[in-house]
């Protein structure tokens, strides 16, 4: 149950490190509305929307720790409806999360033998939009390695990997451990493409030359000029991608546990994000920040649904808004606030969310267009991040620095699903 490259990779700033391991601790492992079973297979689900192996195959073994039913690996059709009915909610929240309705809501809360309590759904809720997040982080950091030709693996993780993911709380000094690491390498280093071999041996069995033409395609996409516009995959190689078999995983007591393919975990797998801009205007309309916030409306909702968790996601929220970046935005010619408000803003205007006091001309003025289609890629579709990718849109920066924006899009991407959630959940709720 550990995620050493996460850490490691968040232990470039130790005290968000510290924020984000409470979080993970509580919705994971304290106590909740639901089952601990019922939360690894939620982030089952969760991951597997953006084939993040990397965090399906953590959760796999969690699930089972917990005492899941081996069953429930065989996919969605082996699962209690209850749990399989989330489906709908899990694919809208990954991708289009506008596109959720007090509709979606009262469908869960109202299904007779198979309903949802308020409090379960707004636990599972958060539970999606943490692991949906999560996984633009993973693939944001290089942190989802693949053996073989063709691995994805960006960024090297130390090979002593004491660090816990699950069982870290406040105070018991694996943060403090990650900071001794960490500074005795280099900010700014690049590190080499490896396997986490020491936790899992995974069965790589894309071929090379299908690596090959995704990265061409990705080539092709890049080359016609289309700032920050990075389309979404075409349903054949979407499908293909999701039908690779994933390792044999190992448990606690050594026994070796056969994981299926991630498409089981999925239905509709050719449901990706599309463009907010270019939505059917009888859709939706923008959501404007002044009529629900995160401060005003979902931190006392999800409060009050789920106790204390409002208090761990606001800390988290102010955590990343506090981390220092002032080289960073120096490098860009602005002050650091401007610089991160300008991220932050940029990423909720892909999700149709807009601030009335902002001016967006900004964005174009502080981002260049080859860090844009960085962010959005890594927002939107971040199954597509690749190692190019990274190392081109990224030379002027530290290695603290790329992670730090990538911590700004994992909590801004969290944010925008949690305020469209919430508020479909408060307009039942009237």
């Amino acid at each position: 149950g550990r995620l050493e490259a996460v850490t490691q990779q968040m232990g470039y700033h130790p005290q968000y490190l510290d924020s984000f391991l409470k979080t993970q601790h509580y919705l994971m492992h304290m106590d909740g509305p639901l089952p601990f079973d019922c939360r690894h297979y939620i982030a089952i689900m969760a991951a597997a929307r953006h084939q993040c192996r990397y965090l399906v195959n953590l959760h796999v073994l969690q699930f089972l720790r917990a005492g899941g039913d081996p069953q429930w690996l065989r996919g969605l059709d082996f699962i209690p409806p209850k749990l399989r009915n989330l489906n709908e909610i899990n694919k809208i929240l990954a991708h289009r999360p506008w596109l959720i309705t007090k509709e979606h809501i009262e469908k869960l809360l109202k299904i007779s033998e198979w309903s949802w309590s308020l409090a379960e759904l707004v636990h599972a809720v958060v539970l999606l939009a943490h692991c949906h997040a999560l996984t633009s982080f993973v693939f944001g950091c290089g942190c989802e390695q693949d053996e073989g030709p063709g691995g994805r693996g960006l960024l090297k993780p130390l090979s002593p990997g004491n660090q816990c993911f699950c069982e870290a709380t406040a105070g018991n000094g694996c943060s403090q451990e990650l900071l001794r690491i960490n500074r005795k390498r280099s900010l700014d280093s690049c590190m080499e493409l490896d396997s986490l071999r020491e936790r899992m041996q995974r069965i790589h069995v894309e071929t090379e030359g299908r690596e090959e033409m995704r990265l061409l395609q990705q080539d092709r996409e890049e080359g016609e000029g289309q700032e920050a516009e990075v389309g979404v995959q075409d349903g054949t190689e979407h499908r293909s991608d999701l039908s690779v078999g994933l390792s044999h995983l190992a448990d606690t007591d050594g026994e070796v546990t056969s994981a299926t393919n991630l498409a089981c975990y999925m239905q509709d797998p050719d449901f990706g994000y599309q463009d907010f801009a270019r939505r059917d205007e009888d859709q939706t309309q923008v959501f404007r920040v002044q009529d629900y916030s995160w401060e005003d409306h979902g931190f006392s909702l999800v409060n009050r649904l789920y106790s204390d968790i409002g208090h761990l996601l606001d800390e988290k929220f102010r955590m990343v808004d506090g981390l220092q970046s002032s080289a960073m935005a120096k490098r860009q010619g602005c002050e650091p606030s401007v610089f991160k408000r300008g991220i932050w803003n940029y990423i909720h205007c892909m999700f149709g969310i807009r601030y009335d006091d902002y001016d967006y001309a900004e964005v174009n003025q502080l981002l260049e267009r080859m860090l844009k289609v960085y962010i959005k890629t890594v927002t939107c579709y971040p199954e597509k991040t690749n190692s190019e990718m990274f190392d081109r849109f990224w030379k002027q920066f530290k290695h603290s620095e790329k992670v730090h924006v990538n911590l700004l899009i994992l909590e801004a991407r969290m944010q925008a699903e949690l305020l469209y959630a919430l508020q479909a959940i408060t307009q039942y709720m009237i």
